[in-house]
């Protein structure tokens, strides 16, 4: 049975809490970078990388757990 508050409904939101904070702090890091070049936005971009795999991975999982919950 599908809840109002199911585990992957909570995940889902987080992964789209991720994706929101992944875009926000690309801008932050493209403003930064146009005032100021170096290693901050080397670093924040580095950071970004890291949160784009993981987005893969949460994404993935997800879709599993929707599968099972549907069965």
């Amino acid at each position: 049975m599908h809840s109002e508050y199911s585990l992957t409904d909570v995940l889902e939101r987080i992964y789209h809490n991720q994706l929101a904070l992944e875009a926000a702090l690309m801008e932050l890091t493209l403003w930064v970078e146009q005032r100021q070049p170096g290693d901050v936005g080397e670093n924040v971009r580095a950071s970004l990388e890291t949160i784009g795999e993981n987005a893969g991975y949460i994404k993935q999982g997800l879709a599993r757990l929707k599968a099972l919950e549907s069965r």
